[in-house]
């Protein structure tokens, strides 16, 4: 089924780092350490870790099978085994649009604090908070470096699957890596540092509620970029003579490794400060900030390191959020990749802007009860990916032949995959319950219930519609 002239990546190391980089972003650096210090540190690194390699990984093989098989991006992967699927593959591509409606303003946050550290923002530690506060909140500034941000994506996007997104896969992840060794060695190296490193891997069991599992669970599932068509459409990229499990093997080592790499930068250095581990999503810019200007001079290049760092992994996992939506313009709509880029862009700009200026001047403005900001990232985190993983795992265990995968994973018989009927049942009978409970407690934690059922809805509405789109 595969598509004459399809781009294809250029090296199996350029796919790895590309995919690697999709895996990799914000819920590594960002949202996994807050929830390792609220969720008591190293049980909850136990539970997570159980999951990604039961879960994860089994969900990655089965979308780099599905879009290798069918050589086509999200929408299409799913249509062309029934066009009453199509629903899943647009709820992934809507997915990604949607975060994209407001991760360029956490990419251009990054930025922003990058050249912060050397302007000052170390200088008054007390006065962070009001700082980052004052920032988000304003108007020019964060639109500014969102445009920056965006600009980037765009630029490498536009370039092509080798020539573009490989080729800043290879330069990025390996600076994420040496970024974010320097910094976690200068943590561990601080007196009383420890104490953090205790915390992190020292599993304290006691702690352990069905929240610490809930949690694990989704964060395993959402920090690998599934459910939303990027792996799908990473995959029908791939040629055949490709080992889809090895290659996913290695992704989600690389992705968990950057997690944890991200746990050991920060907690050695708060326990070493005497900073609370559990500071929520304020972790990275304001409590962050403080720390580093404990240390003196040097905080300033630390800050600086790890901002890089957090921009790299947000911009290496909102390129293939990029690449989800334009894949789809090109595989179903026949764009041009260049016109596919720029248009789609231009849209994501405007709700970015309005995710900005929901923060500030456009703060008194709701929808279901929350701002633009806080709409798209419930709507995709807490619904769209949740029931979008859970429908691929069924997809996938359910209607794609038993034969059809194993002769995908195996390579028509060449390589062997002695794992194939224990992953084949996971995915069938265990995942798709799984991965349903999660989803199931984060849409009925959703304090705003007329916003769940909007999102619901649109669900419905995708199943009943989309196999016009």
């Amino acid at each position: 089924m595969e598509q004459k002239g399809r781009e294809n990546w250029g090296s199996r190391i350029g796919f790895i780092m590309a995919a690697a980089g999709s895996a990799v972003g914000l819920g590594n650096i960002w949202r996994f350490p807050y929830l390792t210090g609220e969720n008591g540190g190293g049980a909850f690194i136990v539970i997570y870790l159980g999951c990604i390699i039961f879960i994860g990984l089994s969900i990655m093989i089965a979308e780099f099978a599905v879009g290798r098989r069918t050589s086509l991006a999200a929408v299409g992967a799913y249509k062309s085994y029934s066009s009453r699927w199509t629903f899943a593959g647009v709820l992934g591509v809507l997915s990604a649009f949607f975060i994209m409606g407001f991760y360029p303003v956490v990419g251009g946050w990054a930025m922003a604090y990058i050249a912060k550290s050397f302007t000052g923002l170390l200088a008054a530690p007390e006065a962070v908070p009001d700082v980052f506060g004052a920032f988000i909140g304003g108007t020019a500034q964060p639109l500014i470096w969102m445009v920056i941000y965006l600009a980037i994506n765009v630029f490498i996007v536009a370039r092509g699957v080798a020539g573009g997104i490989e080729k800043a896969g290879k330069i990025l992840m390996p600076m994420l890596y040496i970024l974010l060794i320097i910094v976690a060695v200068k943590g561990i190296t601080l007196p009383g540092a420890g104490a953090g490193i205790e915390f992190l891997f020292k599993p304290d069991f006691s702690k352990v509620t069905g929240q610490t599992f809930l949690a694990a669970l989704g964060q395993a599932f959402f920090s690998l970029s599934l459910g939303m068509g990027c792996m799908i459409t990473y995959g029908s990229y791939l040629n055949k003579q490709e080992k889809l499990p090895s290659n996913a093997l290695i992704v989600t080592l690389m992705d968990t490794s950057v997690a944890l790499l991200a746990g050991i930068a920060m907690f050695p250095a708060l326990f070493a400060f005497g900073m609370e581990p559990s500071q929520g999503a304020g972790l990275v810019f304001v409590v962050l900030p403080q720390l580093f200007a404990q240390m003196g001079g040097i905080g300033v290049i630390f800050s600086a390191m790890f901002f890089i760092a957090l921009f790299i992994a947000a911009l290496t996992s909102s390129v293939s959020l990029l690449e989800v939506v334009v894949a789809y313009l090109m595989d179903q709509r026949k764009m041009e990749r260049k016109p596919a880029v720029y248009g789609t862009a231009v849209v994501m700009a405007v709700l970015c802007i309005l995710s900005s200026l929901s923060m500030g001047a456009l703060s008194g403005v709701k929808l279901f009860g929350v701002g633009f900001f806080d709409f798209f990232d419930i709507l995709t985190d807490k619904i769209f990916l949740a029931i979008g993983g859970m429908l691929l795992a069924i997809f996938t265990g359910w209607f794609v032949k038993k034969e059809d995968l194993k002769d995908e994973l195996t390579n028509s018989g060449a390589v062997p995959f002695g794992l194939f009927e224990i992953w084949y049942n996971l995915i069938k009978y265990v995942i798709p319950v799984l991965i349903g409970i999660v989803a199931i407690m984060g849409i009925m934690a959703i304090e705003q219930t007329s916003l769940m059922i909007f999102g619901l809805l649109i669900i419905v509405v995708l199943a009943i519609f989309s196999n016009k789109l």
